[in-house]
């Protein structure tokens, strides 16, 4: 009994520490629970600033889209020659054109259609759009938001900014246009919202940063300030609309940097200072008359700028003044290095082209120069630059068989490097791989000047001497400052 009593506490011992450990750890995990509460809807709350954002990009898209149009276009184009060999048996069989032209028909006009995309900016039914996406158009086709079509007539296009204006034949009451915003006041990173129709899908939305200002020397057009986003953009949404949180239109979709033809994260569209000014010279006239000043200009490089006397590279340096110009009369000088315009700060030969044009014709400018270390203001009076798009300022690949030319100005002589000796003709600015002026081993940047034994002094002497050509014809280029003849063949 005693050897009992003594291992009673023992048992007893154990089971005091076994129910001390579970209550010790059930006390544990309910302090555990009770300390670190799991708040499911704390947990996924974002930051306010990007709720904030993404509620403006959803109100501005609703509000925006009622804005924003679909453009179909439609042109007739004439179908390709058939080759002379067509008719032998042997070579059509080879060549597959019995399947292609089982009847030997002759050639037709063919009915080609393009995509874009527009904004309505007044409630007349005035819309504002890329000129690629009309132009050479016989018809164009608006379709509204809702899906509601309506014929409209082409008012004005301006190829040298890629911009035009068309007008619906009948507009309804309830059309929304869009406000303007100022594209000048735009930041660096500041969130940028897209709509158009990209591939012909429908209106789609899509968003965006602004990534860069005054992009020029793109090569796209003569007057080139593009505003660059990362908002995608694909074929289809020219024309439409790039905007800011304020749902104000701050940019005109116009182009995309690709390799693939599709998104790649650059994109590019008219900033809406430049195109507030386009529109109203088309409204107005038809067409844009642009400012002229007569100097042969070139950014400054810190080299350049110490030569110059200059602090700092936020000029343009002229390099030359043209004979009897409005600049010459002004006293302009080569060697000067001018830093402003009308009080506005001019920081490359991009701005200072753009700035002149948008001014016009017939009105004075004050210019601040730099030279020889000392600051001096001159007065000039513009003129109206010659050649001013109207709408005939380019040639497209469909009119000369494959190769794109263009007037030879201050700008396509800026862009290509062309010698200022170099008085006429026409700038080549784009060869199809495979054509007549591919083979004829004709390039971008060559001045053709004439064509067998005639002069060529615009787009359109140059699309009609092509047309009329038979068999091997000459023409007489100028390439990196010498004269060449070259011999094509259609």
């Amino acid at each position: 009994m005693e050897r009992l009593d003594r291992k009673v506490p023992g048992y007893a011992l154990v089971a005091v520490v076994l129910t001390t450990l579970f209550s010790c750890g059930s006390a544990l995990e309910a302090e555990r629970h009770e300390t670190k509460p799991v708040d499911p809807v704390t947990r996924a709350e974002a930051p306010p600033g990007l709720t904030q954002n993404i509620g403006a990009i959803a109100d501005v898209s609703e509000r925006a889209v009622k804005s924003v149009v679909n453009i179909s276009t439609t042109k007739k184009a004439k179908a390709p020659e058939l080759s002379p060999y067509s008719q032998d048996p042997f070579f059509r069989h080879f060549f597959g054109q019995r399947q292609r032209n089982p009847h030997n028909r002759m050639p037709h006009e063919r009915l080609e259609r393009s995509r874009g995309s527009g904004v309505v900016v007044d409630d007349d039914g005035i819309i504002l759009t890329n000129n690629h996406v009309v132009d050479g158009a016989d018809e164009v086709l608006v379709t509204l938001h809702d899906g509601r079509e309506y014929e409209a007539d082409i008012v004005g296009t301006d190829p040298s900014s890629d911009l035009a204006v068309v007008k619906l034949k009948a507009a309804p009451s309830e059309l929304v246009p869009l406000a303007f915003g100022d594209s000048d006041a735009l930041r660096l990173g500041e969130v940028v919202v897209a709509i158009g129709n990209p591939f012909g899908v429908g209106q789609t939305v899509t968003m965006g940063i602004v990534s860069a200002k005054g992009r020029a020397n793109v090569g796209i057009v003569d007057y080139e300030d593009f505003i660059q986003t990362d908002a995608a953009i694909n074929p289809g949404n020219s024309g439409g609309a790039l905007l800011n949180l304020k749902g104000e239109l701050v940019g005109i979709n116009t182009a995309i940097l690709s390799r693939s033809g599709g998104y790649q994260g650059i994109g590019f569209a008219v900033p809406s200072t430049m195109a507030q000014a386009i529109l109203s010279d088309l409204v107005a006239d038809g067409k844009v008359v642009r400012g002229f000043l007569g100097v042969m200009i070139q950014d400054l490089t810190p080299a350049l700028a110490r030569a110059m006397d200059v602090k700092d590279t936020n000029g343009v340096l002229v390099s030359d003044v043209v004979e009897g110009s409005p600049a010459e009369r002004g006293g302009l000088e080569p060697g000067d290095v001018v830093t402003k315009i009308d009080g506005r700060a001019v920081r490359s030969a991009a701005k200072l082209r753009n700035l002149v044009a948008s001014v016009g014709a017939g009105r004075e400018v004050a210019i601040e120069i730099v030279r020889g270390g000392d600051t001096k203001t001159v007065t000039v009076e513009l003129e109206e630059k010659k050649g001013a798009a109207t709408g005939r300022s380019a040639v497209r690949e469909e009119a000369t068989g494959g190769v794109t030319v263009e007037p030879l100005t201050d700008a396509t002589r800026s862009r290509y490097e062309i010698d200022r000796r170099v008085e006429g003709g026409v700038v080549i600015t784009g060869v199809e791989p495979g054509s007549w002026a591919a083979r004829a081993g004709l390039r971008t940047g060559d001045v053709v000047v004439g064509i067998d034994r005639d002069e060529i002094e615009d787009p359109d002497d140059f699309a009609e001497a092509v047309k009329d050509a038979q068999g091997e014809f000459v023409l007489r280029v100028h390439r990196r400052g010498g004269s060449i003849f070259v011999v094509a063949k259609k």
